[in-house]
Formats: structure tokens, sequence, C-alpha cells
């Protein structure tokens, strides 16, 4: 009896299987790719990318094409989501976190030779300088605010009290 469960009745005699199905010579190398069969049979050969096979099935492209107008998309894109600025709720205060990204992101444009909106009287660290300029509320960037139902609020640097 063998390790995998086998009780030796598996025509094995020691070196050699007695299968007389298998014939297999050697020296002659099967032919792989028939060319003959592939024109007949059209093998090989990919439909068009606009190419239908029904009239409901949408092999590339948009797949909102379909429905050829019979009904609207009904989720909102994210443009749509966005609250207008006299319905805002959130506070008019910007966090320590919101500080931090909007200060980083305005030293980079800084050290990446972006032009200074104030006057920078000889400083030279980027970091310093777009201090200066969130206390001068002179930074050209948006906070944009997620809110959990997925409607957002965009808020100047200008409005944003620090």
């Amino acid at each position: 009896m063998s390790d995998y469960g086998g009780d030796g009745g598996d025509d094995y005699d020691g070196g050699h299987y007695d299968d007389p199905g298998l014939d297999y010579e050697e020296d002659v190398e099967p032919d792989l790719l028939d060319d003959d069969d592939a024109q007949e049979t059209g093998a090989g050969e990919e439909p068009d990318v606009g190419q239908n096979q029904d009239d409901n099935v949408v092999i590339g492209g948009d797949p909102s094409a379909a429905t050829k107008g019979e009904e609207k998309n009904t989720v909102k894109s994210l443009k749509d989501k966005r609250i207008p600025n006299d319905k805002r709720t959130t506070t008019p205060y910007m966090t320590k976190y919101e500080k931090a990204r909007v200060l980083g992101t305005r030293a980079l444009q800084i050290s990446g030779n972006a032009p200074v909106l104030i006057d920078v009287e000889g400083m030279t660290d980027p970091l310093q300088i777009a201090l200066k300029e969130l206390r001068e509320k002179k930074i050209p960037l948006v906070v944009r605010r997620f809110l959990p139902d997925g409607w957002y609020e965009d808020w100047t640097c200008e409005e944003l009290l620090v």
C-alpha cells in the first residue's frame, strides 16, 4: 500500500506504465499552430471593439449608451454634491489639520518657485513665507470639507479664521 492511499492496482510495474492508449514518439514535434485550421474556423480573429452581437450588449465604449436614453443615471456626480456657500453648516475656523495641510502645500509651492503673494522682507524659509501669507489671508487655496453624507463644502483660506 502506498502513502497516497493506493492499493497497488495502478498498472505500475516498476518502471513503465502499461497504457496501450499512449503512443508518443520523441523524435516528432507536435504542430502547435496549424495555419489551415485557423483560417477555416476563424480562430485568432478578434471581434471589433464596437461590434455588438446583441443590441443589449455593449462591448466597448460607454456603458450608459446601452440604455439609449431610456433612463438617466440617478447617482449624483461629485460636482452636484457641493453645498452652496450660503447653506454651509461647518465651523468657519480652520482646524489644526487643515492649517498644517495648507501651510505644507503652500510651502511646497513656494519652494518650487511659485510666485509669492506678500512682501518677503528678506525671508528665505518657504514655511515662514507660507505662514505670513496665511496670517495676511493671501493663500490662494481652497479647503474642501467632506461631510458624512457624501456632500462637501468649499472654504477659501480668506474666509477661514486661523
